[in-house]
């Protein structure tokens, strides 16, 4: 399953049907988000069918990012049922967000 670029109105029912989400913030203008975008596609693919990998792009869903206060670019939030657990800001490797899938999965 690729990526999933959600809006505002599917957010929470997209999210909340996953046991476990990881979810993108970042714009098309973002040069360390272009930089990142490879690394989310490939954990999509890692984990499809066990984890919702999602993309929202902040300049089109002004409001989801102010709900979870991202403040920067890239920021990938972790969700499990619909709740916040975890959160990465900035262009990391890939075992930085896989490790913290594993441990919740």
């Amino acid at each position: 399953m690729a990526v999933k670029h959600l809006k505002t109105e599917e957010f929470v029912a997209a999210v909340d049907a996953a046991p476990l989400a990881m979810v993108d913030f970042w714009a098309s203008w973002c040069g360390p988000c272009k930089m990142l975008s490879p690394v989310i596609e490939a954990i999509a693919e890692q984990y499809d069918g066990k984890v919702l990998v999602g993309k929202v792009n902040v300049d089109e869903e002004p409001a989801l990012a102010a709900q979870f206060g991202v403040m920067s670019i890239p920021t990938v939030v972790f969700l499990k049922n619909g709740r916040e657990f975890d959160r990465k800001v900035g262009v990391m490797p890939p075992d930085a967000f896989t490790s913290v899938l594993e441990k919740n999965l």
